[in-house]
Parts: C-alpha cells; structure tokens; sequence
C-alpha cells in the first residue's frame, strides 16, 4: 500500500524547504491562486513519474538563483529521494540509485485528476494513451518491456525508411509485428478488466457522480487500419510487407501501436457529441474505475486532485472523495476554500499554503 508518510520539498517552483506529514486518507491544501498548491501537487506527481505533468522546462521547475531541485518522501517503509538539475537526475530507493524511472512508479503509482493535464474523454490520442498505459504498466508485468522494445523497432523502421534502405527493413517488419500484436492484447485485456470493473458496487458509489453511468462504455482502437488482426502478428506483418512501397514513399510509418486511442461512448452516442460537463465527469468515472482496479490487484495508488471545484459542484467531489476513502486510498486535493463544510464528514488532514509555506491546521 503506496502511503506517503513524509515529504520534505525543496526549491522546487516556489516551494523551498518545505515538509510536511499526510495523513493516510485525505489531505486537503487549501490556497488562493499563485501560492503554491499546484506546485504541491506536481513535485509529488513528478516524484512517482520523473516528469512534470504542466512543463518539459526543467528551468520552470527549479527555484531561481538555484542549480537543482530536491523531493524527499517517506513512503511506507522506503525512502525516495529525488535531485534533478541540468547536468544530471539522481533517484535512489532507500540509498540505492535507481536506472530507470518505471522502478519509481511501481514504489510510488499515482493516478492524477486535473483539469491541467486535459480530460480523457474527446481527449487527444496521447493522453488516452498515457492514461491506458498506466493503467496496463502497473497490472501487466511484460507490458513495459514490449514498449520499450516496441519504440526502439519504430525508431529503426523510420529511420530506414527514410533513408530509403529496402534490405533490413523485412526483418524489423517482423519485429514490430510481434511486439505490437503483444502490446495490443495487453491494452485490450486491460480494457476488458476495466469493463469487469464496473460492478454493481462501482455503479453504486458513483451513481451520483453521474446518473448515467451504467451506460458508459469504451472500445480500444489499436491504431492499425480495419483489414489488419491487431491480435496477430502474422497479420500485422503481411500488412506492412503488402505496404513496403507505399511506406517508403512516405518515409514512415502512419499505423501501429503508437497511434492506438480509445474511443468513449455514452447510450451509444459517441464522445464527440457528449456536451462537456458529461466528458469531463466520464472522464473521472474512467480514472475512478482505473484506480478500483488496481485496488482488486491489491495495488493502493496515491490520487492527487487538483483544483477540481472550478469544475465539478459539491455533490460530485464529495461523490469522488468518498469513493477514495472507501478504498482507503490516500489523496492529496487542493482547493481556493471558499466552502468546504461538504467534505468534513471525509475527516481530512488540512494543510494552509501561503506564499509557497505550507502550515497544518
């Protein structure tokens, strides 16, 4: 179970030497615009990732007239410490220095809620994909291998193929075909555990997030064209042999499991024409399923929420709220706390953050 029992912050945007101990349900930050409460939520986010979910620009993330950044947690009984600067990124777990950051994710797995990172649903591929590969990362153990292999065969197609080399191009053909019939029955199993998910008991405790609910659904869309078996490699690959010209004229390849999406409907309507309210609300039920299915694998993500009253009324976070703490889940919520007596029967831990100093109630 994935519980951050300390965090010490420094120089990180506008948070320097900052600590603080969460309790193990809800924590709520309560602060105006421009006093850090973001920032809060994206150095935990960029302790579990090694990335920032708001820039790529290192430079926006470390304090002016400083060289680095640091992030220290507790997290159960382990020890994440986290620096990055220009020259160099340092992660250890417990004194041992880690060689890639999947490592860091599966000590610390975190599902984000935030209006910043756009919503899933009518959402751009990437961020269906990014979504749907954590979710596949964290309960399929083969699946981030594949990918890793995956990107190093499309890389190698594209560049022969725009060089216009013939010769070795049958033989990473073949690759591909079988890592990419890999990662899409992974993806599609994931996508069919996610639909197992929706019980009675899930519809239940999300029937007044969304009155609907029980007719959202989702297909998985492998990003190769209709004639072609996304589950068969053969198929795959007599594909992409059939189309070896026309790729050479294009000079790369425009189908395979780096353009596979999701496609989300509600009563059959398809998610285009859902009007916002209904896009960004399934867009939560689908991260809320994602996290009870980690829970059923005996995986407890940490959820951060961030600024979610500028878009949902009171009934729906408390719905959202109430749900985690059901799982006994451990979430991190910021808020402007204009009213917030609807979350008190959550029982949260109340931080204050003023000018980046973050003081609990």
């Amino acid at each position: 179970m994935a519980i951050i029992r300390k965090l010490a912050i420094t120089q990180f945007r506008n948070l320097n030497q900052q600590y603080i101990e969460p309790g193990e349900r809800l924590n709520l930050f309560i602060a105006n615009n421009a006093q850090g409460k973001t920032s809060l939520i994206e150095a935990i986010y960029y302790l579990g990732h090694n990335r920032s979910f708001k820039t790529k620009s290192l430079k926006e993330l470390i304090q002016l007239q400083h060289q680095q950044f640091q992030l220290d947690a507790k997290v159960d009984e382990s020890r994440i410490k986290l620096e990055k600067s220009k020259q160099k990124t340092q992660i250890n777990i417990d004194q041992i220095r880690l060689k890639n950051s999947s490592e860091l994710s599966k000590v610390l797995p975190i599902q984000i809620i935030t209006p910043d990172k756009g919503f899933i649903v009518n959402g751009t591929p990437k961020n269906k994909r990014s979504y749907l590969d954590w979710g596949v990362f964290h309960v399929e153990p083969s699946f981030l291998l594949n990918y890793k292999n995956y990107n190093k065969a499309l890389k190698n197609i594209n560049t022969l193929l725009s060089q216009q080399k013939n010769q070795e191009l049958d033989y990473w053909f073949l690759e591909i075909s079988k890592l990419s019939a890999d990662i899409s029955q992974s993806r599609n199993k994931y996508i069919e555990q996610l639909k197992n998910t929706n019980s009675n008991e899930l519809i239940e405790g999300l029937s007044s997030l969304f009155n609907a609910i029980e007719f959202f659904n989702y297909k998985f869309k492998s990003g190769w064209p209709k004639e072609v078996n996304e589950f068969d490699h053969n198929s795959v690959y007599q594909y992409l042999i059939k189309n070896k010209d026309f790729l050479l004229k294009s000079k790369y390849l425009n189908y395979g499991s780096h353009k596979a999406s999701l496609n989300f409907f509600l009563n059959k309507k398809e998610e285009c024409f859902l009007s916002r309210g209904e896009q960004k609300t399934l867009s939560i039920v689908f991260w809320l399923t994602q996290v009870s299915l980690m829970v059923k694998n005996n995986i407890f993500p940490i959820v951060l929420i961030d600024d979610l009253s500028s878009e949902l009324d009171t009934t729906k976070i408390k719905t959202i709220l109430h749900f985690l703490n059901h799982l006994k889940i451990q979430t991190f919520m910021t808020d402007i706390g204009k009213d917030l007596s609807f979350i008190k029967d959550e029982n949260p831990v109340i931080f204050i953050i003023n000018n980046g100093i973050i003081k609990r109630q």
